[in-house]
């Protein structure tokens, strides 16, 4: 289930109010028979590049069938939850690299949700007793090293303490919404504080003087019309993320942007053409941002001096649609 971007936190009693990580959503499921097993939300199993949080929830011994909703997070040098932190475990498919990860910065499973508790289905509970369940698992110590977030009424005061502390932002969920798997739905509200979207790469450009050192992505927004074009990004990518995103970036012929059946280009700007290599429209990206720009009477939604963040494995570009 996800959250549709709201514009004002809601008000009154109809809501309830927890605070936005920076993190990596993922579904946990541990079996009867203590088997852990992490998938991301395009269903990616993720449970080899996270041992700390696989053996970190219910032990065997809780005899329980369990199936929870959350986010991995890390803390940055500053004390912050940080997707960055984060940056290279998204790929990592290899056991003792994972391990070393897992030892040196470790992530934390924060749960919201809980969906399936010994063979019985949860989802068409309002969020209130799902909750409850969420709640009573934690206070009996079954959850383990899992962690279950506060929730808090007064979405307002929420909002402003987590701005202060240079949090993500909140979530505002409708206390009687049902858990509708997949679903963007308006019965939970996101409020970021900062502009932060996520793009699909089709393009890149070298450093200058080389023809294979990552400087600079093109990124675009899937529209039904195609590939939108929304801007380059360069800031962010140093050498590791560079060599990240080469790896995970296939070749391809022609632009993928929209229009390239009547422009080559597909609608890039010429300055942004030049020198470029176009890739298949497939790996997907967090960028912030300061918003875009709209010139004369045209939107032209080009992204205002954007960073790269990290790559999102957990997203595909129909995710973004």
């Amino acid at each position: 289930m996800l959250a549709t971007p709201g514009t004002h936190v809601p008000p009154g009693d109809d809501w309830v109010h927890e605070v936005k990580w920076d993190g990596i959503r993922l579904l946990a499921h541990r079996t009867r028979d203590g088997r852990p097993r992490l998938w991301t939300r395009n269903e990616n199993d993720a449970t080899l590049a996270w041992p700390e949080i696989a053996g970190g929830g219910p032990s065997v011994s809780t005899g329980r069938d369990l199936l929870v909703d959350g986010e991995a997070i890390a803390l940055n040098d500053r004390g912050v939850p940080d997707l960055r932190v984060l940056g290279e475990r998204m790929h990592v498919r290899d056991a003792r690299r994972a391990a070393r990860f897992a030892e040196q910065r470790p992530a934390t499973y924060m749960v919201f949700d809980v969906l399936r508790l010994d063979g019985r289905d949860l989802t068409g509970l309002p969020w209130t007793e799902r909750r409850a369940v969420l709640e009573g698992l934690a206070e009996s110590g079954e959850m383990g090293g899992w962690q279950v977030p506060a929730a808090y009424d007064d979405g307002g005061m929420l909002h402003e303490v987590t701005r202060e502390q240079g949090l993500e932002g909140i979530v505002s969920k409708r206390r009687t919404s049902r858990y509708l798997p997949g679903v963007r739905t308006k019965e939970w509200l996101k409020f970021p504080h900062r502009f932060r979207g996520s793009y699909v790469v089709g393009g890149w450009r070298p450093q200058i003087g080389t023809t294979d050192r990552l400087a600079a992505l093109l990124v675009g927004q899937p529209t039904p019309a195609g590939l939108v074009y929304r801007g380059r990004v360069g800031s962010g990518i140093g050498a590791r993320e560079s060599r990240q995103l080469r790896s995970l970036l296939t070749d391809a012929a022609a632009s993928p942007f929209a229009g390239a059946d009547v422009d080559p280009a597909g609608g890039v700007p010429r300055e942004d053409v030049r020198g470029t290599f176009w890739v298949e429209p497939r790996v997907v990206v967090d960028v912030e941002t300061h918003g875009r720009h709209v010139v004369g009477a045209a939107v032209l939604g080009r992204l205002r001096q954007p960073a790269f963040i990290a790559v999102r494995p957990d997203l595909g570009p129909e995710d973004l649609l």
